[in-house]
């Protein structure tokens, strides 16, 4: 070979090597190649599980992201020929705006994503070549981001039935992957905005969110002295600091407190805008400043703004579409709401769970009711109840109308109760089967509204009455038992013919046992909020009954799933 073809070979190999260089100079084409090269060479390498990265931080939904390079053959969505992409930065402001749908931005990269933008656009502007390298880990951090945050905004962070068996969250169908392409078709915020839940309630909590945040954030309310109830009428200094505590949250206007001044006499204003307070606490609205109202008034801002933050998180669990007809049974508000085209247009209280027999949360669809119901009662409560009672009282059964057979279906044979040794059986050895007669002692009283489902709960009434007057009301085994029950059927079924309260009284008053199917199922959502804001705009609070709230925050602190 010629020394001067020698040269040129050896040239060409120095040029081949220097453009592959970090820094090295190259057009944005070929830019764009080699992040498209890097990604996908990251992607296939992070087959193995645990091993896919980027600038140290682990990419947390692989599935999606796997999924979505492979559709657009490992094509960036973030990085173009001149470096970052405009819509880049829209991610970057949806991150950060998540933070008020209570999603914190370093779940999903923003620190880095915004120091690694920073960091190129810098290089660009002092005249330094890119670094596909660097480039590359913002692409995969961006759509990581992207995808979980998608996700996260649309079906919740947290499974809730690894915190709680006896909550189901409503899953819907969602491809992240297919999100990201409308987003990079059709604006990145305005698809993440549209993935939030929509309803009006989901967006008050939203706002009631960042408005406690602000006054916690502010410092909060002052805190009101212990001592002995303060009733109306009353004076005692601790009024005034009643008056500037209530003044915070709205119960007392900006005016009366003006007037007040430091005055120490529970006056009549004062009275309502405490009765005020109680109803939004879930107190008995007695206007008394007792020990319950006092704790509540002495929560800080910022607990109160925990419990919006979690109750957020509840929401996105619920169905998407909640129906144009539907029924809020809400367990921490002990209260059933029919909603019909956005509007409440009938309430009743209820009585929920008891905290070791908690009713469960979930979705389903009512089918039918049953009037004037036989009572099969459940083996557990047979034996953890029901011969408890006969036990101590040999008359019971005949006195309710419980029966005892042995044995399933019309071949069941009854037992006398004055044939069986009480005494003798335990719940482990139980092989009889107990059924309560229709009457007015019957422990599901006229009627029973019905969602089959695998917790084996249901709508009823009760001819326990005296609950329902108390502010704290559950009472019950797991099933609701619902005040107004006649009521509520006589509202489900409107499209039935022939079917209104007259010819449901007459049906209770024969104790005969009468189905009736629903001229089309209604959805019925069993909720568990310990926060929430009215359609009026009001912020509601109740106490966490079934302890449910320590575990989601513990579960929310963590670091997000993977995907």
């Amino acid at each position: 070979m010629r020394r001067g073809s020698v040269v040129a070979v050896w040239i060409g190999v120095q040029l081949i090597s220097w453009a592959t260089l970090p820094g090295a100079a190259q057009d944005g084409a070929g830019l764009v190649e080699e992040v498209r090269e890097r990604v996908r060479t990251r992607i296939e390498a992070g087959e193995v599980p645990g091993a896919l990265s980027a600038d140290g931080e682990p990419l947390r939904a692989r599935v999606a992201l796997s999924s979505f390079y492979e559709r657009r053959a490992f094509e960036p969505a973030w990085i173009g020929a001149d470096g970052p992409m405009p819509h880049l930065d829209e991610l970057t402001t949806a991150l950060e705006a998540g933070d008020l749908d209570g999603l914190r931005p370093g779940h999903y990269h923003g620190a880095r994503i915004a120091e690694a933008l920073e960091e190129t656009r810098a290089r660009a502007s002092a005249g330094l070549p890119a670094e596909p390298g660097a480039l590359a880990d913002l692409e995969l951090l961006s759509t990581d981001a992207f995808l979980l945050f998608a996700s996260h905004l649309s079906l919740g962070r947290v499974d809730p039935e690894s915190l709680d068996a006896k909550w189901v969250a409503n899953r819907r169908e969602f491809d992240a992957a297919a999100a990201l392409e409308r987003g990079l078709a059709e604006g990145v915020r305005a698809t993440l905005a549209a993935l939030r839940p929509r309803q009006a309630l989901y967006e008050g909590l939203r706002t009631a969110y960042e408005r406690y945040r602000a006054l916690a954030d502010a410092g909060g309310w002052p805190t009101v002295p212990d001592g002995p109830s303060l009733e109306p009428g009353a004076r005692d200094p601790r009024a005034a600091a009643i008056r500037r505590r209530l003044a915070v949250t709205g119960e007392i206007s900006a005016g009366e407190l003006s007037v007040a001044g430091g005055s120490d006499l529970y006056d009549a204003t004062l009275e309502r805008a405490v009765r005020t307070f109680q109803q939004r606490h879930g107190l008995g609205a007695d206007g008394v400043v007792g020990p319950a109202t006092l704790a509540a008034l002495n929560v800080s801002a910022a607990d109160r703004a925990r419990t919006l933050w979690l109750n957020l998180e509840r929401w996105r669990w619920l169905p998407a579409d909640l129906g144009r007809l539907h029924v809020i049974v809400n367990a921490a508000n002990f209260e059933l709401d029919v909603v019909e085209d956005g509007e409440e247009v009938f309430t009743s209280r209820v009585m929920v769970g008891r905290p070791f027999r908690r009713t469960p949360v979930f979705s389903d669809r009512i089918s039918y009711l049953v009037v004037s119901p036989y009572w099969n009662v459940p083996h557990s409560l047979a034996v953890q109840d029901q011969v408890p009672a006969q036990k101590r009282d040999t008359g019971y059964f005949a006195r309710v109308g419980m029966r005892v057979f042995q044995g399933w279906g019309d071949e069941a044979a009854e037992i006398d109760p004055a044939t069986i040794d009480w005494g003798r059986l335990e719940a482990s050895r139980f092989p009889y089967r107990l059924r309560q007669d229709p009457g007015p002692l019957n422990f599901l009283g006229a009627v029973k509204i019905m969602f089959p489902n695998r917790f084996n709960v249901y709508l009823h009434d009760t001819p326990l009455r005296e609950g329902y007057q108390r502010a704290r009301r559950d009472f019950s085994s797991g099933c609701i038992r619902v005040e107004r029950a006649l009521e509520l059927a006589e509202f489900l079924l409107r499209p039935v013919p022939g079917w209104d309260m007259a010819r449901m009284r007459r049906a209770v008053d024969a104790r005969r046992e009468e189905t009736v199917r629903l001229a089309s199922e209604v959805p019925v959502h069993l909720l568990y909020m310990t926060a929430w804001v009215a359609r009026d705009g009001t912020v509601h609070f109740r106490e966490d009954i079934y302890e449910r709230d320590g575990p989601l925050e513990t579960a929310l602190h963590g670091g997000p799933p993977a995907g």
